[in-house]
């Protein structure tokens, strides 16, 4: 799927969530000719490797939200596979933090306090791959480190990423602002994972905006 036909996807996909958003001259998706804006790559599959779909969301002249799909299939099915986890996972945390529309029925929505300040958390829906199943432990261990952060007030974000092999090797990630947050990948470790043969692989994000009075 190239750059044009990606873009008239999410321009229908945003206003039917009520969200108008305009093209500007370097390819981003602008909301009333400022931010946030966001852009939509895709890059093909790469030998037996499946394709990516980037999705960039800058809330600001210096911060944006980096997002990764995987896309399993042959030509633009791939793509499309890798939107519907995008929609599926990510669009609606984003749309509620940067865009201030929100459907309950789409996210888990929480009031947390951590430090002076009260924070609005959006959690979306978790991807599954294979037969993968999240201990609830795991997600316990992450809100604890999450809490125990000193965050500036601004909005911030979480990605989650764990796969397992059929032989039993383990991948796992975890990102705060886009950068490796270490605590919160021992978090994601810190549980046992039901195994017994189980492969696949798990990802979630996670925004926390502080509350405004």
């Amino acid at each position: 799927m190239n750059d044009a036909a990606l873009q008239h996807y999410l321009l229908r996909l945003f206003a039917d969530h009520g969200i108008e958003l305009e093209p500007d001259e370097d390819g981003w998706l602008v909301t009333e000719g400022d931010l946030p804006a966001i852009r939509a790559t895709w890059h093909p599959s790469q030998s037996e490797s499946p394709g990516r779909l980037d999705i960039d969301v800058v809330i600001d002249d210096e911060r944006h939200i980096e997002e990764s799909f995987a896309g399993y299939g042959q030509g633009d099915a791939a793509c499309r596979d890798a939107l519907d986890a995008f929609v599926a996972q990510a669009l609606h945390p984003l749309l509620a933090a940067c865009w201030y529309v929100t459907d309950e029925r789409k996210i888990g929505i929480e009031a947390w306090d951590i430090g002076v300040r009260t924070w609005d958390v959006f959690s979306g829906a978790t991807g599954i791959r294979g037969t993968i199943a999240v201990p609830p432990e795991v997600r316990t261990a992450l809100t604890d480190a999450l809490r125990q952060k000193s965050l500036t007030p601004e909005l911030h974000w979480v990605r989650v990423f764990y796969t397992r092999t059929e032989d039993g090797t383990v991948n796992a990630e975890a990102s705060f602002d886009n950068e490796p947050w270490a605590e919160g990948t021992a978090a994601l470790t810190s549980a046992p994972w039901p195994h017994g043969g189980q492969a696949g692989g798990a990802r979630w994000l996670t925004l926390l905006d502080v509350r405004d009075y």
